[in-house]
């Protein structure tokens, strides 16, 4: 995904946008938030999140790679072994993701009672 904001003051929301170009996508948050508990491998990430595809969290953490904010760290051994960590950067995002998840979790539900009731 090419970055679409290299300015910031392109208007008042434009850094919002610009933070979110980086972690938007349906896996992407929810990969990061998995990192924050540690170094893991790809099957291990792959079953926590059970419903997404190999494929897609493949093309999801390799984004996620290409913006700094996921280390793939590859160990030459048979089988291969490949371990996903955050990078410093991808440390960054655990205050504003944790919050996320605290809103999710008091206003998600009210929120889509409203999008059922519709």
């Amino acid at each position: 995904m090419p970055v679409r904001h290299r300015r910031l003051s392109c208007s008042p929301g434009c850094a919002v946008e610009a933070a979110l170009q980086f972690i938007d996508g349906k896996w992407k948050g929810v990969i990061l938030y998995h990192l924050f508990e540690g170094t893991m491998r790809f099957n291990e990430l792959n079953r926590r999140l059970e419903t997404v595809s190999p494929r897609m969290l493949t093309a999801q953490l390799r984004e996620l790679e290409r913006h700094g904010l996921v280390r793939r760290e590859v160990y030459a051994q048979v089988p291969p072994r490949v371990e996903y960590s955050l990078t410093e950067l991808g440390r960054t995002l655990e205050p504003s993701l944790r919050a996320l998840r605290e809103w999710g979790e008091v206003y998600a539900p009210v929120a889509m009672e409203r999008v059922c009731d519709a």
